[in-house]
């Protein structure tokens, strides 16, 4: 049913549950497994241009730790094939929809809730933009609420 699964991480707690999910998902029907991380390419642009390299190289080392943990997680799960990583540049959501069907993924794998916090109520604005555009499913992982008070 699932030959190919997409991972989109940004390094979030939130898409680290994704990639677990989804590593289990594609383990069930021996899928491919492939994990983008997207440069927001607007964060980049409206950031000061005195910083904006600083920036964009931070973003990309937020990437490259992002794949990695979902390299060895696949590892840990004793995936036969790597995951296939990629790091693309441009609006998450459009990127993400885009890669997934140039690849003919079959599923889009995502967390709720990234680096971006409470911006959106029940999706994040990058979840919620893959869901409304992508043209295949799409499993969005929830964000876990924090223990309070030591519960």
């Amino acid at each position: 049913m699932f030959d190919t699964v997409v991972i989109a991480t940004d390094g979030s707690a939130t898409a680290e549950r994704a990639v677990t999910a989804a590593l289990d998902l594609a383990g069930q029907f021996d899928a491919t497994v492939h994990a983008l991380y997207v440069v927001d390419s607007g964060e980049v642009a409206g950031s000061p241009e005195a910083v904006r390299e600083e920036f964009e190289q931070a973003l990309a080392t937020t990437g490259g730790k992002a794949l990695t943990f979902a390299r060895e997680a696949a590892e840990a799960e004793e995936e036969e094939d790597a995951v296939v990583t990629t790091v693309r540049e441009g609006d998450p959501a459009k990127e993400i929809c885009r890669y997934a069907e140039e690849i003919d993924a079959d599923v889009i794998a995502t967390g709720t809730r990234g680096r971006h916090g409470e911006h959106g109520y029940l999706l994040g604005s990058v979840a919620e933009g893959v869901v409304r555009r992508a043209e295949m499913p799409v499993l969005t992982v929830r964000q876990l609420e924090e223990a309070t008070n030591g519960l």
